[in-house]
Order: structure tokens, then sequence, then C-alpha cells
């Protein structure tokens, strides 16, 4: 990614993180949204910035909160929103944002496993799977408009083999 880096998301950064989410997802979120997850787990809000003739800019971000299952003995690391400008996608971005969240959900919060919900229509299942995630349920009429969900889940003793 060159010039191009990952790096936590600070609070300077709410209004481009709205407007990637608003452009690139049918799912937005109000403000407030994007401050509580980042104010409970700031290590894993990230964004991928780009230098074009000098300027920054946010071209994409993964937002994640940790979550503790049922039985409160594992902790889950959920990918809640990740997204990436259109003109930026097929660059390796959204892989990078991915890659560094599992890795920081890891090593920080010592999560069992990493878990989203992705529309059954998306192109990104294939990055999912890439990086070793399994649809492990449809989620039947997940989203406002009626589409199914996909959630996809990775072990993180999976993580552990590869590396």
């Amino acid at each position: 990614m060159g010039h191009d880096k990952i790096r936590q998301f600070e609070r300077e950064d709410l209004a481009q993180v709205i407007q990637i989410n608003r452009t690139s997802l049918p799912e937005n979120y109000p403000p407030y949204f994007f401050i509580s997850i980042h104010e409970n787990n700031p290590e894993c809000f990230l964004v991928a910035e780009i230098e074009k003739e000098s300027e920054k800019k946010i071209v994409g971000y993964c937002m994640c909160r940790i979550e503790r299952g049922y039985t409160l003995i594992k902790k889950k690391g959920h990918v809640v929103s990740i997204a990436v400008i259109e003109e930026e996608r097929q660059k390796g971005i959204g892989t990078a944002l991915m890659k560094e969240a599992i890795k920081i959900m890891g090593d920080k919060y010592n999560v069992d496993e990493v878990f989203l919900e992705v529309r059954v229509s998306n192109p990104a299942v294939l990055l999912y799977e890439k990086l070793g995630m399994k649809a492990t349920k449809t989620l039947t009429s997940y989203y406002r408009d009626g589409e199914d969900a996909f959630r996809m889940e990775l072990s993180m003793k999976e993580v552990e083999k590869k590396i």
C-alpha cells in the first residue's frame, strides 16, 4: 500500500468515516454509534489512510467490538462494519484492514473467535473466505430490505495454525 497506512481511528476521522459508511453501505449508523464503539474498543477501530498529492484521505475503515458469548467464557471479536470507497476497492485495503483487526483482537483482547454478518450477495464474502472465515449460518431477512446475511466465523486457533 505504499504511502498508505492502517491506523487507529481518531475522533477527527468521524466525518470521513461516516461519509464512507453512507456512500458504501446500505446500513448506516448515527454518529454516536461510531463514537461508542471507539470508546469501548479503541484499538480495534481502524482506518485506511492514503496520501495523494500530499493530502491524506481516509479510504476505508473497519469497526469492531469485543463481545462475550452467552456463557461469558468465550470472548468474540465482532466486525460490526467494514467499508472501502469504491474507487479504492480491489487494491488489498479491505484485506489489510481485516488482517490488522483480527491480529489486534487476538493479541490485545485475546478473543477466541472473530465473526461478522455479511449480505449473501456481497462480493466481500470471497475476501472473508480467503482469510479463513466460514459461513456458519444464514440469517433470514437479516437486513431491513429483507436480504439474508451469512454469519461468518473464524476461530483464532485456525489463525494461529496459519501464522
